[in-house]
């Protein structure tokens, strides 16, 4: 599959940052296994081989929606003692946007809601405009988030708001997810992208190897049985061994702006 191949993904490049736009604007950018099978793809064999990548930027096509949940259609097209398939598929892909070696930022322009909440969230940073709304009201379907949101939203927002979430469905805005943990930053929906894109600028300034070497070590936090204090000395130790750290070190004592380049 190449990026020309992509049916519900649009592929757009500036200066090595990558949008990608969910394009199916009438089923609310709805997650279908067709878009789960390219964002694999994306994340595993064509975002790797580009250069330069600095960054990723998520966001929906049309004024309405982020990613509106998964299709529910498709839900009830799933083999007897296949939910579980389904459930892996979505940690795996998720997963790989997770510990995608430059950050990923979700640009979060309407409904983000079940799978796409979750897909928000296994994002390094969040952005939303003012309408956005989150949720994960699968308990309304009698299922319950299998894309990793029983273990993500806890870790943005904590146990008890996180189970009140889950277990009423109840849906909330980009002012509270902002209160709560869930997002950097909440701004008008005319400025979404170029703020989204301006952050992404910024870190891009910085040298690459750090830049992964934190997202690894922030990650392994989180990832049981990891060791993140281990994972921090180990990826410290990697950096160090860089040309861009000296080169980061002996601009500041220049007192003049780093050239990084990777190596």
């Amino acid at each position: 599959m190449t990026k020309m191949e992509y049916q519900n993904l649009l592929l757009s490049e500036s200066n090595g940052i990558y949008r990608i736009t969910f394009n199916r604007e009438k089923a609310l950018n709805a997650l279908n296994g067709q878009t789960m099978k390219e964002l694999f793809h994306l994340f595993s064999d064509f975002l790797p081989s580009q250069s330069p990548l600095k960054g990723v930027i998520l966001t929906g096509s049309g004024e309405k929606a982020f990613v509106a949940g998964a299709d529910i259609k498709e839900f009830l097209s799933i083999e007897s003692g296949k939910g579980g398939d389904m459930a892996q598929n979505g940690h795996d892909v998720f997963s790989l946007i997770e510990n995608f070696h430059v950050p990923v930022l979700a640009a979060i322009n309407g409904f983000a809601l079940g799978g796409g909440c979750e897909l928000a969230m296994s994002c390094h940073l969040r952005i939303a405009s003012e309408n956005a709304r989150f949720g994960q009201p699968e308990i309304n379907l009698g299922i319950i988030p299998g894309y990793g949101g029983t273990q993500r939203l806890i870790q943005y927002i904590g146990k008890t708001k996180a189970m009140q979430l889950m277990l009423t469905g109840d849906l909330f805005s980009a002012e509270d997810a902002l209160k709560w943990g869930l997002l950097n930053q909440v701004v008008p929906a005319n400025e979404l992208l170029s703020v989204s894109e301006a952050l992404l600028g910024r870190i891009a300034e910085k040298a690459p190897v750090a830049v992964s070497a934190v997202i690894a070590s922030v990650n392994a936090f989180f990832n049981s049985p990891g060791d993140g204090f281990k994972t921090e000395v180990n990826q410290f130790a990697k950096t160090t061994q860089t040309s861009d750290f000296l080169e980061g070190a002996q601009a500041f004592i220049e007192k003049r702006q780093p050239k990084f380049t990777g190596a």
